[in-house]
């Protein structure tokens, strides 16, 4: 390893590529740790939560190394991993988890016990989440490798497909269990808010589980085409602020098996203005009796940009009282990405799942990452994919 360079927040929406030092077998802490191992990033990915740091949103603070949609090759390791060789190429889950505690071993790795000393869950690059230096760079160190990391049975294919297994990391997982939560299956009538690249995997995923009808509601009429183009129904939001009838244009009725939230907290109302919870209630009105809803979309406990002193600490005005009179499932939080990787790399193997295409993935230098920022910041249809060392750009 040689000038370690990494993504760098730095406040005020920016970011910067700067030195960050080579990673080592340490703990946050300092302390030394031998089942970790040190990756050649081979890609990482700019995500949408990556966003919601820069445009100050959160509590992150500056100098923050960004990053937690990693793909890399194995070039150093401890003495206690055993599963893993030099010149392994690994997918790392966003999710940093111990595969020790309770809820590991129950496979809800996204809220690891031990891996994060002041909340449940930890991750890579993430504000209050462990410490974990993120993965935006050219070299990361991963712990509890055993663990954590899904291996690719063949180099060469892997290579052939890194487009697509880029995304287990992240959004493919993430969007997979938004719809599998949603209680999605054959013949499901499907809507996802949001035609960002998590909504569009899980509209991606919605499909493979054999829904009937999959629609993804967005006011960015550029997303909105590319979801069209990629074959689901898109909804142009900015028609109506009766989303129900939206719907009933397409499908003759008001309402849905299975609803999706992948806005998260910075949603916006049909008048322009930020409404945090509109998504949500959305959500209820239009999901069926009994129906259910799965929300990958990121809602925080700390949100400093807010438009109102309750949503600054995470406190929405949900319409509950009606999700509770329908009898309706919700489910929330981080996605253990775990608990379906391995699954869905099968099927991007075989090619049941072109991800990269549908979220259209373009792949640039790991220095144009500012650029790549920026041009994802407003609203563009395209999935950013850095490539450090030039292994995609060689593989193509």
């Amino acid at each position: 390893m040689s000038d370690n360079r990494g993504v760098v927040y730095l406040g005020a929406g920016k970011v910067e590529v700067q030195s960050i030092g080579d990673p080592k077998l340490e703990a946050p802490d300092g302390r030394r740790i031998e089942h970790a191992v040190i990756l050649k990033v081979v890609t990482t990915n700019i995500c949408g939560s990556d966003q919601h740091m820069v445009r100050g949103r959160t509590t992150a603070p500056e100098g923050l190394v960004l990053g937690h949609e990693i793909t890399g090759e194995v070039i150093e390791k401890g003495a206690d991993v055993e599963m893993l060789e030099i010149g392994d190429i690994v997918s790392v889950p966003f999710n940093v988890a111990c595969g020790r505690c309770r809820t590991c071993k129950s496979q809800d790795t996204g809220v690891c016990l031990t891996v994060n000393p002041s909340r449940a869950g930890g991750a890579y690059g993430y504000v209050d989440m462990g410490g974990w230096i993120g993965g935006q760079a050219k070299y990361v160190m991963v712990p509890y490798a055993d663990f954590n990391l899904l291996k690719f049975p063949d180099r060469d294919r892997a290579m052939e497909r890194i487009r697509d297994l880029t995304m287990l990391s992240d959004i493919l997982p993430t969007g997979f269990h938004g719809a599998l939560k949603a209680g999605v299956g054959v013949g499901s009538v499907v809507y996802v808010a949001g035609a960002g690249p998590v909504g569009l995997a899980a509209a991606a995923s919605a499909r493979i589980l054999g829904a009937a009808v999959v629609m993804v509601g967005d006011f960015n009429k550029d997303r909105l085409a590319h979801a069209a183009k990629v074959g689901f129904e898109a909804v142009d939001l900015s028609k109506s602020d009766r989303l129900g009838d939206l719907i009933a244009d397409i499908t003759g009725s008001n309402e849905v098996d299975s609803a999706i939230d992948a806005v998260g907290f910075e949603a916006r109302g049909h008048a322009g203005g930020e409404q945090p919870a509109i998504v949500l209630n959305q959500m209820m009105e239009i999901t069926r009796a009994a129906g259910q809803i799965g929300i990958p979309g990121l809602y925080v406990t700390e949100d400093p940009g807010a438009v109102d002193s309750a949503a600054k600490q995470g406190s929405l005005s949900l319409r509950f009282g009606l999700g509770w009179a329908k009898a309706q499932s919700f489910h929330t939080g981080q996605t253990p990405v775990l608990k379906y990787n391995r699954q869905l790399m099968m099927a991007i193997l075989h090619g049941r799942l072109p991800i990269a295409d549908i979220v259209n993935a373009q792949v640039i230098p790991l220095e144009d990452a500012p650029k790549g920022y920026e041009i994802f910041d407003h609203g563009a249809p395209q999935k950013f994919v850095l490539d450090p060392h030039g292994m995609v750009a060689k593989a193509a």
